[in-house]
């Protein structure tokens, strides 16, 4: 008889895991307008910045002369799935992977949209497991939200309602290292929807996830993703975080349930802010564009009153700064005098994988957090000599489908005479990391998202051939190609000779190659 009423208890658990499951949504979130941003019209690109929204301290003024930013939006999927390391080897992963602007990803670019983009409902041939990869990049272009589909109860809108096989489908063993890459600019106001679909190689596991955005300066726990003081997301269920955007910089984002476990199976991944100075009007004084900048009290910083300031303005007033803004102008911060001018940018994000770590999390052994030890060292999840191969790498799940594992590539190419942004963040668990540049040196203009800038004003810029960084930290550095000519081939890599390698094997790990072309 006892043992009757324990499998009736166990169907009973079974019956109400499913009941919970089944109420759950997979539905996506990324209005036309807000409150903030009231003209849908105006939400699909950056308008120009001619001044502060917001010039008091009681919220968003009810007529604002100067509305700034858009609305992007943008979905990933948490789950699991397969990364091949730079000597075959075939790594498991708790892992993200995108869920909208999938075509974008897949050829290395960020995944977030405008609404215009987002709500867009797919209408091509039926999507299949695995894509992009399985219908190839030549054939798929698509960057909407996965599953959009009319919402039939109510008269056929696009309001977020989505077909869940469609998400189940692409999101199942679709994981990403790192995790997909997210851009927005100053002002925007950024809805984010985490979909959680399930470990499939660890059915025994009801892990939940979170979105945590690493030192962003997020102003409600509500959104922050750490699940004490905000919500984690259940499998069968999707949550939208909401950002409204301030402080350019670079930042990282990752999973915020069991920390150490999730960061080393791989859910992390960065997020940049660009700056409104991107946006100031060709011709215009960049000094005033970032002096205009102090009536937002949301991010003014004035130097005499507030410790923490990281950019003021430069030193030596108008009359020492005279950049203007040029035409396709591309800044890392609001600096007033465009010293952090540059043409390309590359995200380069530093990770490590200990392969026994991963072996355990695909079984049912307890795991040795204490001896985890890295053994892949990965750039944009990729050990040389794939960090020098161009494209995404695909990796055979046990679906048997080919997915875009490692989407991002690491080589850095520089116009000749150009100057390169990388935004380099250090996503490791249990190493510090160290990158060298030879041949061309590092300008290191920004540190933790914050420019390298005095009180007084004066820029604390410096040249170096190395940096080294623990996890959780960033740094943003400029290579200046000007001297150089085209053909020259230079590398970034660890001088710490032990992650020179793939696992047993010499000769990969940390390196990719710098090209001047």
């Amino acid at each position: 008889m006892r043992k009757l009423h324990q499998v009736c208890l166990v169907m009973l658990l079974i019956s109400l895991a499913a009941g919970a499951a089944s109420a759950q949504s997979f539905r996506v979130q990324c209005p036309t307008s807000t409150v903030t941003h009231p003209t849908a019209a105006n939400n699909n690109s950056e308008p120009a910045y001619a001044g502060p929204t917001y010039t008091g301290t009681s919220g968003f003024p009810a007529t604002p002369a100067h509305v700034n930013g858009a609305i992007k939006c943008q979905q990933i999927s948490g789950g699991d799935g397969y990364a091949t390391m730079g000597d075959g080897t075939q790594e498991y992963m708790f892992s993200f992977g995108p869920l909208s602007g999938i075509a974008d990803i897949a050829n290395g670019l960020p995944g977030t949209q405008f609404p215009n983009g987002f709500n867009t409902q797919y209408t091509g041939a039926p999507l299949q497991p695995g894509d992009p990869a399985t219908t190839g990049l030549g054939a798929f272009r698509y960057n909407g939200a996965i599953g959009l589909a009319p919402d039939l109860d109510n008269g056929g809108v696009i309001n977020g309602h989505v077909d869940p096989r469609q998400i189940m489908d692409i999101g199942v063993m679709n994981g990403n290292i790192p995790a997909p890459l997210m851009a927005i600019d100053e002002d925007d106001e950024f809805f984010l929807t985490l979909t959680n679909v399930g470990m499939i190689m660890r059915p025994d596991l009801f892990e939940q996830h979170t979105v945590h955005f690493h030192g962003y300066p997020n102003a409600s726990a509500f959104y922050d993703g750490v699940p004490d003081a905000s919500v984690a997301i259940n499998i069968g269920g999707s949550f939208t975080y909401y950002y409204l955007a301030p402080d350019a910089g670079t930042y990282f984002w990752h999973c915020h349930i069991t920390p150490p476990e999730h960061l080393q199976m791989g859910m992390v991944g960065q997020l940049y802010v660009r700056p409104r100075q991107n946006r100031v009007a060709v011709g215009s004084s960049l000094f005033t564009a970032l002096s205009n900048q102090q009536g937002d009290l949301r991010t003014a910083c004035n130097s005499a009153t507030d410790i923490l300031c990281s950019n003021p303005l430069p030193a030596g007033g108008s009359a020492g700064n005279t950049a203007t803004q040029v035409a396709g102008g591309k800044y890392a911060y609001n600096d007033g005098d465009g010293s952090t001018y540059y043409d390309v940018e590359y995200p380069i994000q530093i990770h490590g994988f200990d392969p026994t770590f991963h072996f355990v999390g695909m079984t049912f052994n307890p795991e040795g957090f204490t001896d985890m030890k890295d053994k892949f060292f990965l750039l944009n999840g990729r050990s040389y000599p794939d960090t020098v191969t161009t494209g995404p790498l695909q990796t055979q799940s046990a679906d048997g489908v080919n997915h875009f594992a490692q989407p991002l590539p690491a080589i850095i190419n520089i116009p000749a005479g150009k100057k390169a942004l990388l935004r380099i963040s250090d996503l490791d668990v249990t190493e510090y990391q160290t990158l060298a540049s030879l041949g061309i040196p590092m300008k290191v203009i920004g540190y933790n998202a914050k420019l390298l800038r005095d009180q007084a004003g004066n820029n604390m810029y410096y040249n170096t051939n190395s940096i080294t960084l623990g996890g959780g930290e960033s740094l943003d550095v400029i290579l200046d190609a000007t001297g150089y000519t085209a053909g020259s081939v230079f590398y970034l890599y660890t001088p710490n000779l032990d992650h020179l390698s793939n696992d047993a094997e010499n000769f990969g790990g940390l390196m990719t190659e710098v090209r001047i072309n």
